[in-house]
């Protein structure tokens, strides 16, 4: 027993030390360590209005690669027709059959779902038609955009028409 004494109080010397061991001072953090400042919801708000108005644009006047930059792989896009993915909203989005003279967005509201996702909600008026079809004068819409890779894409878009 007396031979593993001093062993065993090696190990205690050893575990104590590490235990108890104070951090070294860090070099100071490089400027580009510092977490970037939050952007505050009115300035999301901003922003992410600015992206849905381009979109619109972007329907307006047929541009496709507006909607393949902007919306996510995995978006769900919900219209009178169903619903639809990516690709097949591009398609349908930007074919021949819209033509949209003017359209106006007002009463913008975000609501917070988590850090990297918002609700964008806000009222739509337009003068156009789909496949001869005249469109609805005013709807309120709803987006739902997410934060992937320090980006906003636009993940699921909705319309209802304003009853009268």
């Amino acid at each position: 027993m007396k031979r593993y004494l001093p062993l065993a109080a090696l190990l205690v010397m050893a575990l104590a030390s590490f235990c108890f061991a104070q951090p070294q001072p860090s070099a100071s953090p490089s400027p580009a360590a510092k977490p970037k400042p939050r952007i505050s919801k009115a300035q999301l708000l901003k922003q992410l209005s600015a992206k849905e108005t381009q979109l619109w644009e972007a329907w307006k006047i047929k541009n496709a690669k507006a909607f393949q930059a902007n919306l996510s792989a995995d978006s769900v896009m919900i219209g009178s027709g169903g619903v639809s993915g990516k690709a097949d909203s591009i398609r349908e989005i930007t074919s021949a059959a819209c033509d949209v003279k003017s359209y106006s967005l007002s009463d913008w509201k975000l609501t917070m779902i988590d850090a990297d996702a918002v609700l964008l909600t806000y009222k739509g008026m337009q003068d156009g038609t789909c496949a001869g079809v005249t469109l609805p004068a005013a709807v309120w819409a709803s987006s739902i955009w997410i934060k992937r890779g320090g980006r906003w894409l636009n993940f699921s878009h909705q319309e209802t028409p304003v009853t009268p």
